[in-house]
């Protein structure tokens, strides 16, 4: 809207004070991802603008979103009796899925590297992810799709809300705490997502078809996981220990990941 002023002039003299800080204490990360993420950023040449990093590794989550959309546009390519996705194509969003995810973790070791972090770049980065919520849930649906083996389309928006809560309730913690608490539940999920791209192309949709214990399968499993991980771990450590204990507390850390 012409003259409306989105940031206040005292909003925008803020990002001369802001500091980036958060607390990764994930063993993935911190054992696997980032010497991996330490190797991988030498490669970029150090003109290479950090944001251009960051929307490459969005714009792999786009294509992987359209691409299933091509070959799956109702859900029900994984269904019994339909026609399914390729196994090149499984294995095509598996290797593109992970690489965005490597990209993601790659930006802000650029920025170091080049000196040149700042306060838009990490609203850009984090802009971008919350657009990703959705990208890659829907994207990762077309392993279990519709149908009577698949999980509902209602699940799917319940999903989808339980993702973008989460990635909500970690902002507002930092807004609260002023420390950035990133969630176990993003790596784990980027590498699990990724390998079962790897493993739906080797063994094949009818697999997830299985009970995985008793009368479970793994669609439910797949549900469990997601909303167990986001409710109980984010929700409890988030909005009780970090935000209500942590900050009246002087912003003391407390590892509840």
């Amino acid at each position: 809207m012409t003259g409306y002023e989105y940031v206040t002039p005292e909003q925008l003299a803020g990002f001369d004070k802001y500091k980036y800080s958060a607390v990764d204490s994930n063993p993935l990360s911190l054992y696997v991802m980032h010497p991996f993420w330490n190797t991988v950023v030498k490669i970029f040449p150090t003109w290479l603008a950090p944001n251009l990093i960051t929307f490459s590794g969005f714009l792999l989550l786009v294509f992987n979103f359209f691409l299933m959309a091509y070959f799956d546009p109702d859900f029900y390519a994984s269904a019994p009796d339909h026609d399914h996705v390729p196994n090149r194509v499984w294995v095509m969003v598996g290797l593109l899925n992970f690489m965005a995810y490597t990209l993601d973790g790659v930006d802000g070791k650029q920025a170091r590297r080049t000196n040149s972090s700042t306060p838009l770049g990490e609203l850009f980065d984090h802009g971008l992810d919350s657009w990703a919520c959705m990208f890659f849930v829907v994207t990762v649906y077309s392993t279990f799709g519709r149908g009577s083996n698949g999980v509902s389309v209602f699940i799917l928006y319940l999903l989808l809300w339980v993702v973008l809560f989460s990635f909500i309730l970690s902002h507002w913690e930092k807004y609260n705490t002023g420390i950035l608490f990133l969630p176990w539940g993003y790596d784990i999920s980027q590498v699990t997502i990724s390998v079962v791209y790897i493993v739906t192309a080797i063994v094949g949709v009818e697999a997830w078809y299985a009970p995985f214990l008793f009368n479970f399968l793994y669609r439910d499993l797949f549900t469990a996981m997601i909303i167990g991980k986001k409710l109980h771990v984010e929700l409890c450590c988030c909005l009780v220990l970090n935000v209500f204990v942590v900050h009246p507390l002087e912003r003391k850390v407390i590892w509840c990941h």
